[in-house]
């Protein structure tokens, strides 16, 4: 299995949670390295402009507002298959379909204050990681 980066967020209910040392905790634990991370405020403009790919959905009003309510916590996760490994550990969307064990089952209210956000491939990764990150501030392996 090749060595991967991905993008993880936690969003700004599980910081408002105070479980950013737990999630981070899951993903050292299942070999994730984290190579990179900040904590922000997203405006709205970031977070629109993040999600653009939803921009035509529904529900894209109501991710913005949420994803601008609070702090998030953005890293850049490295290990043998990442983006397999931190999309696992994230669970289903749904909180209530994720299986136990999963930090959405564990930290999430809803499918919409679902905790953490994970890269869903390898160039949306690449491409979610250089919204947040330079190469600069990413550490070498």
């Amino acid at each position: 299995m090749a060595v991967e980066r991905t993008l993880s967020i936690i969003k700004p209910d599980a910081v408002a949670k105070n479980v950013i040392g737990q999630i981070l905790a899951r993903f050292e634990g299942a070999g994730l390295r984290v190579v990179a991370a900040r904590m922000m405020q997203l405006s709205e403009a970031q977070a629109q402009a993040f999600y653009a790919v939803h921009k035509a959905r529904p529900f894209f009003g109501d991710l913005v507002r949420f994803m601008i309510s609070g702090p998030v916590m953005i890293q850049v996760l490295e290990g043998e298959g990442a983006i397999a490994r931190n999309r696992e550990l994230m669970g289903a969307t749904d909180p209530k379909k994720a299986d136990k064990g999963t930090i959405r089952a564990d930290f999430a209210d809803s499918i919409d204050a679902n905790a953490v956000h994970g890269s869903d491939g390898e160039d949306t990764a690449r491409n979610e990681i250089s919204f947040f990150f330079s190469s600069l501030d990413v550490n070498g392996r």
